[in-house]
């Protein structure tokens, strides 16, 4: 089978698409023919070799030469202590090395609901996950809450902006002028053009502010924050070669000792209930993973590339059939 790697640290030409045997499922895996991933941020710093990122993955040249988390397929054989999965089956997740044309899975496998594609689904549990944790577990989002998000045109945001909604928000989004009509489509209440409109200066205020984009200072956006308000970190600029987005969650945190609101930063966590709770949004409506663009395998390093260059609108996949 075919799957992608990284020998050294780097821009995406260190990508490479190799052979590999055929992995054999234990007895309590799953074997998936995989049928799409994703890029996301965890992929562009691990490949990139953001120095912090290198800590457990060797300094100078990666241990772990694969790459990848979301997937989609259809399971193509089962262990014998399996009995919830049958060859056929369509399912996503989450797995690591998900990059590859075959992989074995025991946890973290769920029916792909029918209505989105397997390019949708291969694009659903690292940004899906985030959104809804951020919004719900760190962000105490109660139904009619004013919420505030950031950098609502990526993977995370669109799905941000749905799942707030789906949860009972007032959503306000916040976006440059080309996806103003995509984010107003996903429901979003309000749509802020960052490029014409500084939406820390509007004069409204807000009891959760998503922060994807990080793109502004805590004393600017605690103008438009209650006093009581949740500011939730979920992403920052990638210029830091050294620590990454994590500058932007250390500057934060320093500007915001002694302030009445409260500061999160935190790393999504694969939960059985999420994945479910997230198959309802999906089956009902209420949630469609917005992709901007595919990539065919060979062509993985262009999918990195694009995702370098900070503007994607959704996700970018890439797709192994």
């Amino acid at each position: 089978m075919k799957v992608a790697v990284y020998k050294s640290y780097g821009p995406p030409e260190v990508l490479t698409i190799e052979n590999a045997e055929k992995p054999t499922p234990g007895d309590d895996e799953a074997l998936v023919k995989v049928h799409a991933s994703s890029v996301n941020p965890v992929e562009w710093y691990t490949m990139t070799g953001l120095f912090i990122a290198r800590f457990g993955n060797g300094i100078f040249k990666p241990k772990n030469t694969r790459l990848g988390v979301d997937y989609s397929g259809i399971v193509e054989a089962v262990g014998k202590q399996v009995t919830h999965l049958k060859p056929g089956d369509e399912v996503y997740g989450a797995r690591n090395g998900a990059f590859a044309e075959y992989v074995c899975v025991k946890n973290h496998i769920y029916p792909k609901p029918v209505n989105i594609t397997f390019e949708q689904a291969g694009g659903v549990a690292v940004a899906a996950m985030t959104a809804l944790q951020g919004l719900r577990d760190h962000g105490r989002l109660q139904p009619g809450d004013k919420v505030l998000i950031n950098g609502a045109s990526g993977g995370v945001g669109t799905f941000a902006v749905q799942i707030a909604k789906a949860l009972g928000a007032e959503v306000t989004a916040v976006c440059s002028t080309r996806n103003v009509e995509l984010i107003h489509s996903l429901g979003a209440d309000h749509v802020i053009d960052y490029c014409k409109e500084d939406f820390t200066r509007t004069g409204q205020h807000y009891d959760l502010f998503l922060d994807i984009a990080g793109s502004r200072s805590f004393r600017e956006c605690r103008r438009v924050l209650t006093p009581k308000a949740y500011f939730v970190i979920v992403g920052g600029p990638k210029g830091n070669k050294v620590i990454g987005a994590l500058s932007h969650v250390i500057k934060i945190r320093v500007a915001s000792l002694g302030a009445s609101q409260k500061v999160v930063f935190f790393v999504a966590d694969f939960k059985r209930e999420d994945f479910l709770l997230l198959n309802d949004l999906f089956n009902t409506g209420k949630v469609i993973p917005i992709v901007e663009k595919t990539f065919p395998f060979e062509k993985i390093a262009d999918a990195f590339r694009h995702f370098g260059t900070g503007h994607a609108r959704g996700k970018i996949i890439v797709t192994m059939v």
